[in-house]
């Protein structure tokens, strides 16, 4: 097994993970409970568990913090979680992310190449587009 623990949360929407990556303080629960509320699931909040399998890299949450969402303002709240699932894209959360974008630019986790979209955090449709970026941009 060739695990490795990256700081970020993760949900799964249709069988794909989507890693959500940010600075402390910038959403990445508070993106990954609207996504939950708009039917995604949870796979890790604030850590997720990288594995990489043939030309692959799927998610899992670390056990002691399985099925856990911080949710500001109420703590620790369980969800059901799911893992083991393919990362098909990394949405970074940042003030700075330009308006149009012609194309996903490219990060590597755990020596794997992902598609990467940055998405402003204060965006009133940030979940929207999310689901958006995974649908375009992900990988099959």
């Amino acid at each position: 097994m060739n695990a490795a623990l990256h700081q970020a949360s993760c949900v799964a929407i249709g069988g794909r993970a989507l890693v959500i990556e940010g600075a402390p303080g910038s959403g990445k629960s508070s993106l990954a409970l609207a996504l939950i509320d708009r039917g995604a699931a949870l796979i890790g909040d604030d850590g997720v568990t990288l594995e990489s399998r043939g030309d692959r890299l799927f998610a899992s949450a670390p056990p002691r913090i399985t099925g856990l969402l911080e949710v500001r303002d109420l703590g620790l709240i369980s969800f059901p979680a799911v893992s083991d699932l393919p990362i098909a894209l990394v949405v970074r959360l940042d003030p700075a992310a330009e308006r149009f974008i012609d194309s996903p630019e490219a990060t590597t986790l755990h020596g794997m190449e992902l598609p990467l979209v940055r998405l402003r955090p204060d965006s009133p449709n940030l979940p929207i587009k999310a689901e958006l970026a995974l649908k375009t941009y992900g990988l099959r």
